[in-house]
């Protein structure tokens, strides 16, 4: 029998903000999943308060995202992100460009890096660009210099005003091509339409991995019928708050048919690595 160990947990996928950030659409979703930000409003807008609830849960690292998405679900500022991570090591900080509404995108990352941004997410679908455009090339550029990880978007969204079309896995196999010493990582794997596309680029490219947030994860293995020979690709993300609890998830992967080695894979040690914690 396989020796039992405690799980220590990454998430790699943390949204957070104030209410009037969010468009109206984005709190009638979060409502519907009865998450706890709603119910305890004032502990989850507190960074010392949050940092505790995440930790009261097992997480000793939470990747804190920024969003600048007008059209589809709001605005959560770079700044607002590192100021709430400011002081609170438990918070990895990452920041955000959206093409649309910056001269020199390059140029407005290293701003951010400069104030502390361990990484870059992107948002295709719903600021409405592909991510193989040459006009998003210099953020990658850049980010493979400094070693930065990026996490992209892929798969569907629930949220008005986004198009999918733009989140398609398959625009990653000429980032991880073009840039084979940069991080590159699939929020969401390909959700909804292409699970397949995203586990095999996966497989054929080695800074290609899969973030596994807003799939339910008790269908992980029906998604990714050969999880186990990937493991080192799979990193754990909630969604936060799109989901009821920040544990819910980690709990239903605890559970799953799949060695503690993997577990522990799936929700730390992957993402520590590409942390460099």
């Amino acid at each position: 029998m396989e020796r039992r160990k405690k799980v220590r947990t990454i998430d790699f996928h943390v949204h957070i903000g104030l209410k009037e950030h969010w468009h109206e659409w984005v709190h009638e979703y979060q409502q519907s999943t009865q998450s706890e930000f709603y119910t305890r409003y004032e502990e989850m807008i507190d960074p010392q308060k949050f940092a505790s609830y995440l930790k009261s849960h097992g997480i000793v690292k939470a990747v804190i995202l920024p969003e600048i998405s007008p059209i589809t679900t709001g605005v959560v500022s770079n700044e607002y992100v590192l100021e709430f991570c400011r002081d609170n090591d438990i918070f990895i900080p990452f920041c955000t460009i959206n093409p649309f509404v910056v001269n020199n995108p390059a140029k407005e990352l290293k701003k951010y890096i400069l104030q502390g941004a361990r990484g870059l997410k992107l948002y295709p679908s719903y600021n409405h660009f592909y991510p193989n455009e040459s006009r998003v090339y210099p953020l990658y550029t850049l980010a493979q210099e400094e070693r930065l990880p990026v996490l992209i978007h892929t798969g569907s969204s629930i949220f008005k005003g986004s198009k999918v079309k733009y989140a398609n896995p398959l625009y990653l196999d000429d980032l991880a091509t073009d840039f084979p010493d940069l991080c590159l990582i699939m929020a969401h794997s390909g959700r909804g339409l292409w699970y397949e596309k995203a586990f095999f680029l996966s497989r054929i490219h080695p800074n290609l991995h899969l973030e596994i947030s807003g799939l339910p994860p008790k269908n992980l293995l029906n998604y990714f019928p050969d999880m186990e020979e990937n493991i080192d690709k799979f990193i754990y993300g909630s969604d936060w708050p799109g989901v009821k609890t920040i544990s819910s998830n980690i709990e239903a992967i605890k559970a799953l048919p799949l060695t503690e080695e993997s577990k522990r894979k799936i929700l730390y040690e992957n993402a520590a690595r590409i942390l460099r914690l």
